[in-house]
């Protein structure tokens, strides 16, 4: 148990012993127990959210960004009959007459 052999435990344990006391020791015993369970725990969530948010990211990366290309509708203007005008501004003819350039007020 964490490369610590036999000898070692019992001599932590001695020390330990005459530090706190007889009568501190059962106390100290349960804090520490209570404290390593609230250590799994919050590693355990940890682990979780970690879990969760690969398991995201995965997820995102196999879904496609667009649709197959059968599925979505073809780009640019629908194609027209002829017969109407085609949408935006009328294009300016050779015949318009430019407008005078404007002159500097002094």
């Amino acid at each position: 148990m964490f490369g610590i052999g036999f000898q070692e435990m019992l001599i932590i344990l001695v020390v330990v012993l005459i530090f706190f006391g007889p009568k501190r020791l059962p106390d100290l015993a349960k804090s520490l127990g209570k404290g390593i369970a609230e250590f799994k725990k919050a590693s355990d969530e940890v682990r979780k959210g970690i879990d969760e948010a690969v398991r995201e990211e995965e997820t995102d990366e196999t879904k496609p960004d667009a649709p197959p290309p059968g599925d979505e509708p073809p780009a640019g203007p629908p194609p027209s009959s002829g017969d109407e005008p085609p949408a935006g501004p009328p294009p300016s003819s050779a015949s318009d007459p430019a407008p005078p350039p404007s002159t500097p007020k002094e």
